[in-house]
């Protein structure tokens, strides 16, 4: 993708109104603590004491708006402490550039690296070198910066207080991600009954898990309803999938087919109804006649084989959930989560104990290719440069330049510049209608409050339906912030728009400078996601070889390893479309085929997986020689895949044909979804291998073909080409 392109998608996808379910409640919660501080600090203090309870109110109650597992006011307390720590130490660092200059370069380094621990960490972590370039300027003695830490840390605590006052959709996000999960499974259901291969993504069954692991203290406060139905969700989807399958399961026309339809459809309504009685916390009613469809006649029942079983193993899948749809979570009600005691929840690290989590996060990220790394290092060289470029120039308030830039700079290329062009949008609409509101009311530090406050509810409202949009009633907020601390709009309109767009440009020309692009990184990510399945894979061969409770255990660990090597290609591949970078190791056309050649690889291995033998069920000795050889050969073809050499597949051949020539073939079933994934194996192959010619004009060939695709674009001769 060339530079004009990228920014071109980046304007698009800045100024995009993402569809979006509003909380208005949420908002005005949390705008009623930004009320409440800034109300108690112009009664009882001054504007500049209001400053500071209001940044403090309204950065702690920004942070409960993203995306976390852990309790809402946990989150509010942990920003107010870390706005109110990042003030002191910013005050008593003031005043020389010499002092001051380091700690803002380490501080931000520090927030960069925040981001190993996940976004949420990572934009909180931002918000503290706001605060630290703010309120510098507001205190003018030790007692007094300790006074504004106070207020800016009082400002969490009443966020944290209204939370635990007046909760709303209490556990509402864990709901929505197991109702998600369940939801996905029943659009995955629905599809299959028209295209038996569709691809499934399992992103909701991820967040579910994520969304699943609770502290001890949590687990005691869970929602019954909330313990077992994600485990079930992983259950059904490699049964549906092999019942729709014309190789395994249901045969591809006639009367079997039409019954497997008819299932697909039953099991769609009764996840969805079980998906809305998780949401709503309400029991859920299905349909009559899917109800009906779930019965499965001994005497006329169509099916046959290994497509009867899996029938029947839906069947009885699906009486857990209607269980769980009738119930609609209330206590006693819900079915109990079945297995081993120790195992009845996933274990969440409490705060204390999340400390050597974090020091191995940071530290697993500490080297230089690390994308976390070198968005640490940018952030701390744009801080300090935007901060001494800003107090050169004639203009005041310069800190908001540094600040503008630590605010939309990302890990990644497209985000960092999407916020760039949002905020400065954003900026100037907000600006402009808060100055017109000033130059029509007059000075009055009480109805700029008020104004500042409806400013904040607005903003998070409109939080999570585009940046660009919550930026305009933030930019609102602060000069309205700003006119109820004396400061005319004269003073502060023009400067926050020129020191906004410097700050914006920084940030957009550190990623040109010092980038950290995920094209070149996309053979290595292949490698791993190849790496990823064969284990996965390999462990449910060995299932069938010894169906016992460990190689169970094994088969699930491998599947989450799997999915999140998947999850982490996805991102990467996902980012490389959008950077103006030339293709390297891989081109576009080549990763988007290996990309499916392996997605049907993991595909073979989940359908094998909906057969795998209970304990005492035959086993199938063949299935271990498989195993080694498959694991052998994606192991090594990782290897090839990233030091770009061709992938090949002898020691799978070899145990493909010694299972073939065995007497006794006890498991056809099994042989033919071996046979599925051979043939995905060669799939990847075909789209990573090259010639010795190949490899040397490959980059130049993906050259010319974008070339030609952008001259046909440009005289409208031929459609644009869609893969970046």
């Amino acid at each position: 993708m060339t530079w004009l392109r990228a920014f071109g998608e980046v304007v698009r996808s800045g100024l995009t109104i993402e569809e979006t379910r509003l909380e208005p409640l949420l908002a005005l919660r949390t705008a009623a603590g930004v009320a409440i501080v800034i109300g108690a600090a112009l009664w009882l203090g001054s504007p500049a004491y209001a400053a500071s309870a209001a940044l403090g109110a309204y950065s702690a109650g920004g942070a409960t708006f993203q995306r976390t597992w852990r309790p809402r006011k946990v989150i509010a307390l942990g920003a107010g402490a870390g706005l109110a720590l990042s003030t002191f130490v910013g005050y008593l660092a003031a005043g020389r550039l010499v002092t001051f200059l380091p700690l803002l370069a380490v501080w931000a380094f520090a927030a960069g690296m925040a981001w190993a621990l996940g976004s949420t960490a990572g934009i909180v972590a931002a918000t503290t070198v706001g605060s630290m370039l703010v309120t510098v300027t507001l205190p003018t003695s030790v007692g007094r910066a300790l006074e504004h830490a106070g207020i800016i840390a009082l400002g969490g605590v009443v966020q944290a207080v209204l939370i635990l006052l007046f909760p709303i959709r209490r556990w509402g996000a864990h709901r929505d991600a197991l109702a998600d999960a369940l939801a996905a499974v029943a659009d995955y259901a629905r599809r299959l009954r028209h295209d038996p291969t569709a691809p499934f993504d399992p992103e909701p069954l991820m967040t579910a898990r994520d969304a699943a692991a609770v502290t001890p203290s949590q687990a005691r406060t869970r929602p019954p309803v909330l313990h077992g139905p994600r485990g079930l969700a992983e259950r059904i989807r490699p049964v549906v999938a092999a019942l729709a399958d014309p190789d395994v399961g249901a045969p591809a026309e006639g009367p079997g087919r039409d019954r497997a339809r008819e299932l697909l459809n039953a099991a769609a309504d009764v996840l969805d109804a079980t998906a809305r009685s998780i949401r709503r916390g309400t029991p859920a009613g299905v349909p009559p006649g899917s109800a009906d469809v779930l019965r499965v006649d001994e005497e006329h029942e169509v099916l046959e084989g290994p497509a009867r079983q899996a029938a029947e193993r839906l069947v009885e899948l699906l009486g857990e959930a209607l269980e769980i749809a009738g119930s609609g979570g209330a206590p006693g009600k819900a079915p109990t989560p079945t297995g081993p005691a120790g195992a009845r929840y996933l274990v969440r690290p409490t705060m204390f104990r999340l400390v050597p989590v974090v020091v191995r996060a940071v530290r697993r990220e500490l080297r230089w290719d690390s994308p976390v790394f070198r968005h640490a290092v940018r952030l701390a060289a744009v801080a300090t440069l935007g901060y001494l470029i800003a107090a050169r120039l004639p203009l005041g308030h310069g800190y908001w330049a540094p600040i503008a830039s630590v605010m939309v700079m990302r890990p990644d290329f497209h985000r960092t510049y999407a916020r760039a062009v949002a905020r400065l949008a954003g900026t100037l609409a907000g600006v402009a209608l808060a100055t017109g509101m000033v130059r029509a009311l007059g000075p009055d530090a009480h109805v700029f409050g008020a104004l500042a406050v409806v400013s904040v509810g607005l903003s998070y409202t409109l939080i999570r339906t585009g940046y660009a949009y919550s930026q305009c009633f933030t930019a609102a907020y602060v000069v309205f912030l700003l006119g109820m601390g004396g400061q005319t709009w004269e003073q502060t309109v023009p400067e926050r728009v020129v020191l906004t767009l410097l700050g914006g440009a920084l940030a957009m020309l550190a990623y040109v400078v010092f980038p950290a692009w995920e094209t070149p990184r996309l053979p290595g990510r292949l490698a791993d996601w190849l790496a990823a399945n064969g284990r996965y894979a390999s462990a449910v061969l060995r299932s069938y070889a010894e169906p016992t409770r460990e190689h169970r255990a094994d088969m699930r660990r491998a599947l989450l390893a799997s999915r999140e090597a998947r999850a982490a290609w996805q991102k990467a591949y996902d980012q490389a479309k959008q950077e103006p970078v030339r293709p390297r190791g891989l081109t576009s056309r080549e990763a988007e085929q290996a990309q499916e050649a392996l997605k049907g690889f993991g595909r073979a291995a989940m359908l094998m997986e909906s057969h795998v033998p209970r304990a005492d069920s035959r086993v199938v000795p063949e299935a271990e020689h498989l195993a080694a050889a498959l694991e052998a050969d994606t192991a090594q073809a990782a290897v090839d895949v990233r030091e770009h050499r061709n992938p090949h597949w002898e020691r799978v051949e070899e145990a493909l044909n010694a299972w073939q020539d065995a007497a006794d073939n006890r498991s056809p079933v099994v042989r033919r979804e071996a046979e599925l994934q051979k043939r995905a194996l060669e799939d990847l192959a075909t789209a990573v291998s090259r010639t010795p010619l190949e490899r040397d004009v490959g980059s130049a060939r993906e050259e010319q073909r974008v070339r030609a695709t952008l001259a046909a674009e440009g005289d409208g001769s031929g459609p644009a080409h869609q893969g970046g």
